[in-house]
């Protein structure tokens, strides 16, 4: 996994910055319960998406494991942030309006304690707002790059962490069902083929850990062939649920 701490200064640039936080904001703010709300943001980074949630009728709160990143939001969210583990949030049960888990899920190996978590903190009639199905954000408008790697992306679906499918299966067991959804884009965060190919050979794509060596070159020589090999495919497309009693 990503060293946070040491990456923490340099993360929201390699991450689509502002542009993608605000994107990030606004979607979440379609999902959110209007009026007054207390909101805990976990996984909150460097605060860059949850400043923009504070309302002067919202109480927001960031919860984060990584004192790196945790540094960077500070100055953001001043008094709005508190170190913590996902799977062992520092609220009291029942005691939250909504909870935000912006590219979470994903990286975990198994998301079950943390929407177990959320579904503790909710309040009766709560709202638990997540992003899913990270991996094909990028691939969600056709393109050659998509077609390339689609037979690899498929092959690794049913590892996916954040698969939108079982998500839902698993927080209809706590009795959260989907309310509401969304998309936003990553504006600027299309890759091109070439970086494609280095971010493969990196090792950092999670569909290509189980492709043999040759699998992963061919791949790779693949997307250097393609037309344009510098010019960026289209921006990913991430998608937001709302899921509530």
């Amino acid at each position: 996994m990503l060293d946070y701490d040491g990456e923490a200064r340099e993360y929201d640039a390699s991450r689509g910055g502002e542009a993608r936080a605000g994107a990030a904001a606004d979607a979440l703010e379609r999902l959110l319960p209007p009026g007054p709300c207390r909101l805990l943001d976990v996984g909150c980074g460097t605060g860059i998406v949850t400043r923009r949630l504070l309302r002067p009728d919202r109480t927001v709160l960031g919860v984060d494991r990584s004192p790196g990143m945790l540094g960077v939001a500070a100055r953001r969210v001043a008094g709005g942030v508190v170190c913590g583990d996902a799977t062992r949030l520092p609220v009291a049960t029942d005691s939250v309006d909504a909870v935000v888990l912006v590219w979470l899920l994903h990286l975990l190996p198994d998301p079950a304690a943390v929407l177990a978590e959320a579904a503790r903190v909710l309040r009766p009639g709560g709202r638990l707002i997540t992003t899913v199905d990270k991996d094909d954000a990028y691939f969600a408008e056709d393109s050659d790059v998509a077609r390339l790697t689609a037979e690899l992306r498929h092959r690794h679906a049913p590892h996916v962490p954040d698969h939108s499918a079982r998500l839902l299966a698993r927080a209809a067991g706590h009795g959260l069902d989907l309310v509401g959804e969304t998309v936003f884009a990553g504006t600027g965060q299309g890759r091109s083929p070439r970086r494609w190919g280095e971010v493969i050979e990196a090792g950092r794509i999670p569909w290509c850990a189980e492709a043999g060596s040759e699998e992963v070159t061919g791949l790779v020589r693949g997307l250097a062939a393609l037309p344009g090999p510098d010019t960026p495919r289209p921006d990913p497309l991430y998608r937001l649920v709302a899921l509530g009693a």
